[in-house]
């Protein structure tokens, strides 16, 4: 498992949030290093920036400008819920550098973790919301296919819809985009109905959950939905956007996971890219605002990688799962 992560991680503050604060960082690292200690082959990795180019295949160059030029100028508010202080640009571009290194690790061969703040998948081509300055995930993606992958998909198993990276891919034909979420919540989006447009239709999965969900609800969008779509799609490399505000803990969240649900969640993932030939899971920190949640959860994701996979036995209500499944069938055969 290669980790890749910089201690300037710890230098963003967003004066706006109470929650995303510069104390996740360390949480995330005692994650690890707790999954290192009960026998998690863990080699830490440094992370350099992401390199312009690539930032420019999903952010817009006015918006990269003014990011840094508030920075620069000793920080400021970006959105309702999103500030930059003067470390906030270095930060970022160390987390999207960390989630570059996770996929070419994946490509590789060898599984990954990107352990980065500020999150990301809330950040669109030319806005920082959400507490997401740049979008993590979606310049995975694309740097993914710049070495020539053809098929990549993201799952994303933070509380919050991930509408940065829908936006970003909605009529993209290559790019398969899946998310499990509350909803109604923040930020409004990730409707069963929301599937693509264009080259992308069919390519965008939502699987929406009413508060107080648990891991019978989570398990049922796997099984019915996530992991039969996958398998008709066959990535070749599989990006997780991990928050765990969707931890029975979380300040935020008010859904019902533990951390060893996670656990569960990569594992069910690990064996599915095994079992079609894609590459390692290469997994990168969104969400996650209690401390010591985030830390067992971590730990858990990690050590799931590897495992066998679940026998989710019950799975409770999947009315909504079954919306999901509507609203796709026409794009995959799998779902009829």
């Amino acid at each position: 498992m290669h980790v890749y992560t910089d201690a300037a991680m710890r230098d963003h503050v967003n004066h706006l949030s109470h929650v995303e604060v510069p104390e996740r960082f360390p949480a995330a690292l005692a994650g690890v290093e707790a999954a290192e200690a009960a026998g998690v082959a863990v080699e830490w990795r440094a992370c350099g920036p992401a390199p312009e180019d690539t930032l420019h295949t999903v952010h817009e160059r006015s918006y990269l400008e003014k990011l840094e030029r508030v920075c620069n100028s000793g920080g400021g508010f970006l959105g309702t819920d999103t500030a930059a202080g003067p470390g906030s640009f270095e930060a970022a571009l160390l987390g999207a550098g960390a989630a570059i290194g996770a996929v070419e690790s994946a490509l590789s061969g060898e599984a990954a973790f990107a352990a980065v703040r500020p999150p990301g998948h809330h950040a669109g081509r030319a806005t920082a919301m959400g507490f997401c300055l740049l979008n993590n995930a979606a310049i995975a993606a694309e740097h993914a296919r710049s070495g020539g992958a053809d098929r990549v998909a993201i799952l994303d198993w933070d509380v919050h819809h991930g509408n940065g990276i829908q936006d970003i891919f909605y009529e993209d034909g290559e790019v398969l985009y899946l998310s499990v979420h509350r909803s109604p919540f923040y930020p409004g989006t990730g409707a069963a109905n929301e599937v693509g447009e264009g080259k992308g239709r069919g390519l965008t999965i939502n699987v929406a959950l009413p508060r107080g969900s648990g891991e019978d609800s989570y398990g049922a969008a796997f099984i019915e939905v996530f992991l039969p779509v996958l398998r008709e799609f066959r990535p070749e490399v599989l990006i997780v956007s991990a928050g765990y505000d969707a931890h029975a803990a979380d300040p935020l969240g008010g859904m019902r996971l533990e951390s060893d649900s996670f656990g569960r969640f990569a594992s069910a993932l690990d064996a599915l890219v095994h079992e079609i030939g894609a590459a390692p899971l290469a997994v990168l920190l969104e969400g996650g605002y209690d401390l010591a949640a985030l830390t067992g959860s971590i730990t858990s994701t990690l050590q799931g990688i590897g495992q066998e996979p679940p026998n989710w036995s019950y799975l409770g209500d999947d009315r909504y799962v079954e919306e999901s499944r509507r609203a796709l069938a026409p794009y995959w055969e799998s779902l009829r």
